[in-house]
């Protein structure tokens, strides 16, 4: 494993920044889509609908998901991380201390926490969202529909035989598959039953990272020499045509039976920016290699409706690719050009999906921008008070 792929596992390990920003809220009459939004603050916050939300440094911005203007400024020190719950109204925020859940239509944190060292990865598929606690190796699965009114959800729990910087999902079926490991050393994944008892290992997925679920709910986890699937009760592998051929962030869609992946061969590089990605049919346990010309980050891939694969490039556009072919249908301009920085968590154009909007980040500008991926058009931009890091937002039903 690289240098940077062992920062990006620590989530929860940066140091506290230093916090200058003060609770406001922002939003204003001028409705044109390059209005900045720092021209028109107001004091009283009002419901939003389709909340997105973006990280800066020291707090959080919960923005209309229409106009793009602030609604509501959030200060929160630290280093936070951004997921959707799984509902219409409740986005998890990763802090130092654990998981919390923020009502962002209605701009205010519930209370609900799931604290704990070094919070990970959250997945949400088949109508449960699953945390992942790296510190604990703690999972904690609940329905999100019961985030409303505030009070914790009764929900699963299972504990990893040691702690790690892993990833789980609950199936349809009521099996959590979960990833094995130590904080030294990751090597494949386990399924549970629904009462928690073991009915499946495999270790043969060194450098275990990341998941994502395609058509037909088979699972992918990426390994440093390809993917691991699990479909229909059995695991299978899939190998990268390179010894070291790291697969470690990947998207799917239930729309397409084929995994979005990216693509490294250098496990010396202090931080790899590779132009290929990988497209893994999880019907033929097949992978093809797409070389896009331009590098991209982890925070590149997305899906759209209809199960468009889609990478945010260093060049600054949006491509649009058939996955069936690897044949790059569109490319969108979107940003200026950028390269990816050394450090994971520094701010880097970030793409997010929903529906048929692609919203990606420009913090260079400290700009937003909404595209429609149907035209291709960039249909709404505004310029934020500061520059942003993350960047995610609500999506109800998974």
């Amino acid at each position: 494993m690289n240098k940077s792929t062992r920062n990006r596992a620590f989530t929860g390990t940066a140091l506290a920044l230093a916090v200058s920003a003060v609770l406001t809220a922002c939003g204003g009459e001028d409705t044109s889509s390059d209005a900045k939004a720092e021209d028109a603050p107001s004091t009283k916050a009002v419901a939003v609908k389709d909340p997105l939300l973006a990280t800066f440094d020291g707090g959080l911005y919960v923005l209309d998901g229409q106009s793009l203007k602030p609604a509501k400024t959030i200060e929160l020190p630290g280093f936070n991380r951004l997921n959707p719950a799984g509902d219409a109204s409740h986005v998890i925020v990763s802090t130092d201390a654990g998981f919390r859940v923020l009502n962002a239509a209605e701009q205010t944190f519930t209370g609900v926490e799931y604290r704990g060292a070094k919070p990970g990865h959250v997945v949400r598929h088949a109508g449960k969202t699953v945390l992942f606690t790296d510190g604990t190796g703690e999972v904690n699965v609940f329905d999100p529909d019961d985030l409303t009114g505030g009070d914790k959800p009764e929900g699963r729990t299972y504990t990893s035989a040691e702690p790690h910087h892993g990833v789980a999902i609950e199936l349809s079926n009521g099996e959590l598959l979960s990833t094995l490991g130590t904080e030294e050393k990751r090597t494949g994944a386990l399924v549970l039953d629904k009462n928690n008892k073991e009915i499946q290992r495999n270790e043969k997925c060194p450098g275990v990272h990341g998941e994502a679920a395609a058509k037909g709910e088979a699972i992918g986890i990426g390994c440093e020499d390809g993917i691991l699937i699990y479909k229909d009760g059995k695991f299978t592998k899939v190998d990268a045509p390179d010894d070291y051929g790291r697969i470690g962030n990947q998207s799917g869609s239930d729309a397409s039976p084929i995994l979005l992946g990216d693509y490294k061969t250098d496990p010396e590089a202090e931080l790899e920016r590779p132009t290929r990605i990988s497209l893994i049919d999880t019907e033929t346990a097949k992978l093809r290699l797409v070389d896009l010309g331009t590098s991209y980050s982890f925070r590149s891939l997305g899906r759209g409706p209809d199960g468009e694969a889609l990478v945010l490039g260093t060049n600054g556009a949006l491509h649009v690719i058939d996955p069936e072919t690897g044949k790059v249908e569109k490319k969108i301009p979107v940003v200026g050009a950028w390269q990816e920085p050394l450090d994971w968590q520094q701010p880097r154009p970030t793409l997010f999906v929903r529906d048929h909007t692609a919203y990606v980040s420009e913090p260079g500008r400290r700009q937003l921008h909404a595209v429609d991926l149907a035209s291709g058009e960039k249909v709404t931009s505004v310029t934020l008070p500061k520059s942003t890091n993350e960047l995610s937002g609500v999506i109800a039903g998974h």
